[in-house]
């Protein structure tokens, strides 16, 4: 039997279609990751918007057009957020929710025929642990948490994913240590790496140090600027983390980043990131901010442009803001979706003088480079700050030291 496992959203999805895709494959399937013809597909959905549910009922429905007469299997944040589209769809056969996601590649492989069978289970209240996963040769994500506690007013990941659960540390190492293996660079991951250990006894900072000895590229995902201290910073450096820190911002407006229910302020946010050039002279600081969240004045707007522009981020993930059902922010008064994208472009253009900056700030420095693509001639990857770098003669999958010489495409060479 061939499956099509195929994932939007998150890299907490992507770890857990991994794992789907390894048992799997112990079960004797043919699994591919490309929309393309298969008996069955599994479609690991995301919610964090409404058009990311739009999206995840259009895969299911391109699937069934691919194979008219395939069995569909539904997982993940849309079909936990609201089951009811998918139960219309011709040949959904089972949807699931974001918890015991393994059930689906025995249920796929068992020849039991299902017919829009609903099995939304509990969220559980610790860490689920699941089969190791298919491994990548350029780079695999670890999840090394669940879940989230923040209840930011915009956001309705919380509900979907249940409370913040820690991994066991040693199962993280495990993991860890079988992915270095075979592969150049591993990220730890969750839905909130920030909150890992509240519910464990440990730190972050356990887990990087736990993990100094794997003589392998390490980073972090996102994280908050919370958790930023002495004792991380230190345990990142001296475990050889790599110096790239995407730390979420939102706002750089004190009076929306309450509204929006952010644990922080705008001084706390660029404490940390002094912080980090402390330890890290040459780190890229990267963001998200939403433009046009309910209430935000012209004043406020220009405090988070400026407060952007004094920080110096290497990059910016702007998103203006987008009405998420059942979150407080959608009681709010929203403002028009014309001023929404007008404040969207201005941060875009933001973004792009300051991620420019960035990039000839590293001319005439040699930056350790992994490669993951070729195209048109050249090589591309990202540094350990991750700039993206251009090399004509650099192989596919390899580390490199490069010395950069000029801006070149949408990066350096």
């Amino acid at each position: 039997m061939k499956v099509a496992v195929i994932t939007l959203g998150c890299k907490v999805n992507e770890c857990e279609s991994r794992s789907l895709i390894s048992e799997l494959k112990g079960e004797g399937a043919e699994v591919t990751e490309e929309q393309e013809y298969a008996d069955a597909y599994i479609v690991n959905t995301c919610s964090v918007t409404g058009e990311a549910d739009r999206k995840s009922r259009q895969l299911v429905r391109k699937c069934l057009r691919l194979n008219p007469n395939a069995r569909v299997y539904v997982t993940g944040c849309s079909s936990q957020n609201d089951p009811s589209p998918y139960l219309t769809i011709k040949n959904v056969e089972y949807i699931g929710g974001t918890a015991n996601k393994q059930a689906i590649a025995r249920r796929i492989m068992s020849d039991i025929v299902w017919k829009n069978v609903q099995n939304i289970a509990e969220i559980p209240l610790k860490f689920e642990e699941v089969p190791l996963p298919a491994f990548q040769k350029t780079r695999n994500y670890v999840k090394i948490q669940d879940g989230c506690n923040n209840f930011c007013s915009y956001c309705v990941i919380p509900y979907l994913r249940g409370r913040s659960r820690s991994r066991d540390l040693d199962s993280i190492v495990r993991e860890a240590e079988r992915a270095a293996l075979g592969t150049r660079e591993i990220v730890l991951t969750g839905i909130d790496v920030s909150s890992y250990g509240k519910d464990n006894g440990h730190t972050l900072a356990d887990v990087v140090r736990a993990l100094g000895h794997i003589d392998v590229r390490k980073r972090l995902s996102s994280f908050e600027c919370t958790v930023i201290s002495d004792d991380l910073l230190i345990a990142l450096k001296d475990s050889g983390f790599n110096d790239h820190f995407h730390l979420s911002l939102q706002s750089g407006c004190d009076r929306v980043l309450k509204a929006m229910n952010r644990h922080y302020d705008t001084a706390r946010f660029a404490k940390a990131v002094e912080d980090i050039r402390r330890y890290f002279p040459e780190a890229g600081i990267t963001t998200d901010i939403i433009a046009g969240f309910p209430t935000e004045t012209e004043t406020d707007f220009k405090e988070t442009c400026d407060f952007a522009e004094k920080i110096g981020f290497s990059d910016i993930h702007v998103f203006p803001y987008s009405e998420r059902k059942g979150t407080r922010a959608a009681q709010m008064e929203q403002l028009p979706m014309e001023i929404r994208r007008e404040r969207a472009a201005v941060l875009g253009t933001i973004k792009k003088r300051l991620h420019r900056a960035f990039l000839n700030g590293l001319k005439g420095k040699t930056l350790s480079v992994l490669f993951e693509e070729r195209k048109d001639g050249y090589s591309s990857g990202y540094s350990t700050n991750y700039a993206r770098v251009y090399s004509a003669d650099a192989a596919q999958g390899e580390v490199k030291d490069v010395k950069v010489s000029e801006l070149f495409r949408q990066g350096v060479k």
